[in-house]
């Protein structure tokens, strides 16, 4: 896993670290990890909440959060769908808008 927490499309990728990332993914395991933190001892809480405050950094950062109007009005940039496949590479998609806002939503009712 790279230090900022956005895997690449696979896990075992043989091309790592030349591949693609998969913002999708990160914004994925922000929200299973926030909800799972609730059900582990302290210690593997504080771990999973620091994997996830640096995703959450990340893809609020310039590099994968598109500006206003841009990215087909997507929020997040750099998701990878079906590499194998040469489909949905380095591309917005739907799911991963939806996990990004299911980690952020899972943030704030921790307030």
């Amino acid at each position: 896993m790279p230090k900022d927490y956005i895997p690449y499309w696979d896990f075992d990728a043989p091309q790592i670290p030349n591949t693609p990332r998969d913002a999708s993914a990160a914004a994925l395991i922000a929200a299973a990890l926030t909800e799972l933190s609730d059900y582990v001892e302290r210690s593997t809480s504080k771990k999973y909440m620091k994997v996830v405050e640096t995703q959450i950094r990340t893809l609020a950062s310039p590099e994968y959060t598109a500006a206003v109007g841009e990215n087909g009005d997507f929020i997040l940039k750099h998701s990878t769908g079906a590499y194998p496949m040469q489909s949905e590479v380095d591309v917005p998609l739907t799911y991963a808008d939806y996990y990004y806002l299911e980690a952020l939503t899972r943030l704030k009712n921790k307030e």
